[in-house]
């Protein structure tokens, strides 16, 4: 077995006498190669028959010398020998060569490995690939590659630590930072058989994951010790249903004394009575972002659903009325709505809208062409007479950005219809639009106080234009700072915003109508429509 060379045959025998799996032997011999891992079990136990009997040791048997005194009384899993064979000196005197029959190799095969627990035995087969190919294809998803996660018992861990303290006690030279990660070796199995299965390559820059979360029965009862020698390493989670996490009994390990783990826990670590599971195979999709401009002709339609104290106020939303349509089509399991600013529920958005984006998370369809996009548009557009959206399309994550890049700083235009107690004439409305970048202090709203904090925020409106109505009605065009409230600015809100358009006419003045005319954001890019 060229993977194997004659200085790794005592960690060989070693291994496969506690119970090792001939892939676990691998790893703690360092082997760096990929092939061996993937070779059936069968043929693994058979080699490493043929590897101890090519580096036959003196009259067949390996000395080791053990610690003295030994922290712990020596148990072999698959050997007739029992706690004689140290001597007064706590020398393990011999360890038999497997029987020629291969005896001792087919014992180990079909007991469950003392340190990977079965993950690199069964579920390693055919069967259990199928299995997770079956659970992928149910689920109907959209991908050309995937990335393969997997999640193990956090006592595979404390295992290996076992392991490698005993090994080290009796005298083996071994580099602990050299020794192959399940994981690795496992994604090493499985990755081309997965590939083959879905005709698909493994890629780790997949936006598709393919997941299985591995648990063990006896999790919590291996890892106590560790919570009792370092309780401040476990601390109870949200959405965790055991302390005993992987990070934690990581941490624990680093600090626990060497004397208490070998105090507590058996070295090397003794057989376990049962496999793993696979508790879930799961597999999902990165989220995909659609972005575009929504304009809104209704006065009484909010942006996201009107909840108050439970009770919805309003039917629907922008937000639902256009998301309910891309969660159909994108067949994705929820969605998250963002765009640049927000309207009230009475204002309309006019001209060319308003930049948003959906987040949708998990869909299980991604690929679009740019006349399918341009089709769901349509479809958004005739569902309704409240709203209309342009420049539909997908966008990265990033690309988000821009919408919200120097907020503060874009210009809004807005067209308000303002009512006056008193009368007036065309010219004494006519001053407003000479006045320039105006500078207001506006505190808090109080409609919006309950859900904003209390402060004074400084905003310009940048350009006035009066258009005379009647003795009490005018139409007022502004070009503000984003962020500026202008429903305040037209009546002051109990002079909580100065100047404002009340206090310049010296009147009373309340406004009527508020119309969003452009949102001075360049993007997302503008489309052919």
């Amino acid at each position: 077995m060229s993977s194997l060379k004659e200085k790794d045959r005592p960690i060989v025998q070693l291994l496969l006498n506690t119970g090792t799996c001939p892939r676990c032997i691998f790893r703690f011999c360092c082997v760096g190669s990929q092939a061996p891992y993937k070779r059936p079990y069968k043929d693994l136990m058979k080699e490493l028959k043929e590897f101890l009997k090519k580096y036959p040791e003196k009259d067949g048997i390996v000395c080791f010398e053990a610690p003295d005194p030994p922290c712990k009384r020596i148990r072999l899993e698959n050997t007739e020998e029992g706690p004689d064979d140290l001597n007064q000196n706590g020398v393990l005197e011999q360890i038999p060569l497997v029987n020629e029959d291969n005896t001792a190799l087919e014992s180990s095969a079909v007991k469950v490995c003392s340190v990977c627990l079965g993950i690199l035995q069964e579920f390693c087969e055919v069967d259990f690939v199928k299995k997770m190919c079956q659970k992928v294809k149910s689920a109907d998803y959209q991908f050309t590659s995937f990335v393969f996660s997997v999640s193990l018992p956090p006592q595979l861990s404390v295992r290996e630590v076992s392991v490698y303290k005993y090994q080290v006690k009796l005298g083996l030279s071994l580099a602990k930072d050299d020794i192959i990660q399940l994981k690795e070796a496992y994604k090493w199995i499985i990755h081309p058989q997965l590939s083959e299965e879905l005709g698909v390559p493994a890629d780790g820059k997949s936006l598709f994951e393919v997941s299985v979360v591995f648990a063990h029965p006896e999790t919590d009862e291996e890892c106590h010790f560790l919570a009792r020698a370092c309780p401040d390493c476990f601390k109870p989670a949200k959405n965790k249903q055991s302390v005993f996490t992987r990070m934690a009994v990581i941490k624990a390990l680093e600090k626990i004394k060497e004397e208490d783990f070998c105090k507590h826990f058996s070295c090397p670590p003794s057989s376990p009575k049962n496999y793993c599971v696979a508790l879930e195979i799961q597999c999902s999709n990165s989220a995909v972002f659609v972005a575009g401009k929504y304009n809104k002709y209704s006065r009484n339609l909010p942006q996201t659903p009107w909840i108050i104290d439970g009770e919805r106020k309003l039917e629907s939303s922008v937000e639902e009325l256009i998301s309910e349509h891309l969660m159909a089509e994108f067949k994705a399991d929820s969605f998250n709505f963002s765009s640049s600013g927000r309207e009230d529920v009475d204002v309309r958005t006019l001209g060319n809208g308003r930049p948003f984006a959906i987040e949708l998370v998990n869909p299980h369809r991604i690929h679009f062409t740019t006349e399918e996009m341009k089709g769901l548009q349509q479809t958004i557009n005739n569902s309704s007479d409240k709203i209309q959206v342009r420049d539909l399309q997908l966008v990265t994550r990033s690309a988000i950005g821009h919408m919200k890049e120097g907020e503060e700083e874009k210009t809004k235009t807005y067209s308000a219809l303002v009512w006056i107690d008193k009368a007036i004439q065309k010219e004494d409305i006519a001053f407003l639009d000479d006045l320039k970048e105006l500078k207001l202090d506006q505190k808090t709203p109080l409609r919006v106080l309950h859900r904003r904090p209390l402060a004074v925020r400084q905003r310009i409106i940048h350009t006035m234009e009066s258009e005379y109505i009647d003795e009490h009605h005018f139409r007022l065009r502004l070009k503000t700072q984003a962020g500026t409230y202008i429903k305040e600015f037209v009546h002051g809100d109990f002079g909580r915003t100065k100047p404002n358009i009340g206090s310049l006419l010296n009147r009373t003045a309340d406004i009527l109508e508020l119309d969003v005319e452009s949102v001075d954001v360049d993007w997302p890019p503008a489309l052919d429509n």
